[in-house]
């Protein structure tokens, strides 16, 4: 049952199915190219786009608009220190420009960069910075059911210092929850052993937290050592073995704006270059390219988002989601993580080989039935690695109620008739950006028969 009401609404509209198959032509087959007037459930991501509370608004009248000296940065500051255990603290307009800011001051050219699995972002920023991204998943991690599927391979981080040596690992990334694999969770456990290898190899241990509450919820569920403690013990406990977080307001921040870099005292010399980047990039050092305002509602939404009753509600609706689809017979990454149910498009759709982007032509099948927006993460976000063919359907925080569900799933249904009707076709690339990394933000797309 949800643990909140409804205060203020926001209309939908469904187009109709010959508006929808226009749009998506004119999107070049892109979800992202749709106008937001257009999708009547947008799964597309849960990056700023949730509900904020009572208490985020308040916060949001009382803010602070000095350039300088902002009393809601102070309250900011309060705030990651007390939830997640950083004393200093760089904000930024969003988590991408959190990474410029850390990643630009942390990595060189010729440096190879291990993460559990990167995002997309976060591989253009360590490719942009003339960095290898390496990707170091455990080993078979979605071929089970694995309790924390989402954890980092210590062993192949360690393999690849012995290869390119340690002096060119200039970092170690862990992400929690891991997006791109599922938003499966990472165990403490792990993080100790990340922190053991960092130690070794004199690198920095990041931890990208964008959904660190989320990632402590499975832990209390998953880990016996934390079957007692808080949501906000854990979340201070995992974050404990960390150097550095890069942290994206807008998931577990609870916000529609906002970011930050936190680092703890002893790097002066990293904090010194992150810090000049912070200002050429994002503005200065109490604001971040935010307003006063949204800095304020962010440091509500921290403490908001450790609280068990909103963690209930919003893994529980996750949950739903994907019970929902699986008793449809689609076949969804199982356990479902804490903000996404993940499809395997690859067995949805077995006849679209992965060179015609089945995940893509899945997305754009669920806009044409039922304007349902969602997001690929397979051989179109991510050329070049070895990634399952996977669609996301985020849910916006607070947001959807059981009838969207249901829509969602009604949708699937429609999708998996054309399926077995043998009318969805794969796709083609028409125009893509140079940068790989970034191309599913961007390229068009057309049928191919």
């Amino acid at each position: 049952m949800r643990a909140y009401k409804s205060k203020v609404v926001a209309p939908i509209r469904l187009p109709d199915r010959e508006e929808r198959a226009a749009n998506l032509e004119r999107a070049g087959y892109n979800a992202f190219e749709l106008d937001s007037a257009d999708v009547f459930v947008d799964l597309l991501t849960d990056s700023g786009t949730g509900t904020m509370s009572q208490d985020q608004w308040a916060a949001m009248m009382r803010g602070d608009e000095a350039y300088a000296g902002s009393e809601s940065f102070d309250e900011l500051e309060a705030a990651v220190s007390d939830v997640m255990g950083f004393d200093r603290i760089l904000p930024a307009h969003q988590g991408r420009g959190a990474e410029n800011v850390l990643y630009g001051a942390l990595v060189s050219e010729g440096d190879y960069v291990p993460n559990n699995t990167h995002f997309d972002t976060t591989r253009a920023h360590i490719a942009n910075a003339g960095a290898e991204p390496v990707d170091c998943p455990v080993e078979g991690a979605l071929s089970g059911d694995r309790t924390f599927a989402g954890n980092l391979d210590v062993g192949k981080v360690r393999d690849l210092a012995d290869d390119v040596g340690a002096d060119r690992i200039p970092a170690i990334v862990v992400t929690i929850t891991n997006n791109s694999l599922a938003g499966q969770p990472v165990s403490v456990e792990n993080l100790r052993a990340a922190r053991d290898a960092a130690d070794d190899l004199d690198a920095t241990l990041v931890v990208d937290a964008c959904r660190f509450a989320e990632n402590a919820y499975f832990v209390r569920e998953r880990e016996p050592e934390f079957a007692d403690a808080s949501i906000a013990e854990i979340a201070r406990e995992q974050l404990s073995y960390a150097d550095a977080v890069v942290m994206s307001g807008k998931k577990d921040g609870l916000v529609n704006v906002g970011g930050f870099v936190g680092l703890r005292p002893g790097d002066d010399d990293l904090f010194e270059r992150a810090r000049e980047r912070a200002i050429l990039y994002e503005g200065f050092t109490t604001y971040g390219g935010m307003a006063g305002r949204d800095v304020a509602a962010m440091a509500v939404g921290l403490r908001e988002a450790v609280e068990s009753s909103y963690l209930d509600d919003r893994i529980g609706q996750v949950r739903r989601l994907g019970d929902m689809l699986a008793d449809r017979d689609v076949p969804v990454v199982r356990p479902t993580g804490g903000h996404a149910v993940y499809v395997d498009a690859g067995a949805f759709l077995p006849e679209i080989p992965a060179e015609r982007f089945p995940g893509q032509a899945l997305v754009c099948e669920l806009y044409r039935e039922g304007g349902v927006r969602a997001v690929e993460l397979g051989s179109l976000a991510f050329p070049d690695t070895d990634r399952p063919e996977l669609v996301r359907l985020a849910l916006p925080r607070r947001t959807y109620g059981a009838d969207h569900l249901e829509h969602v799933a009604e949708t699937f249904g429609a999708v998996a008739e054309r399926r077995d009707a043998g009318e969805i076709s794969g796709l083609e690339i028409v125009d893509e950006p140079e940068m790989a990394e970034l191309r599913h933000f961007s390229a068009s797309l057309r049928p191919v028969a």
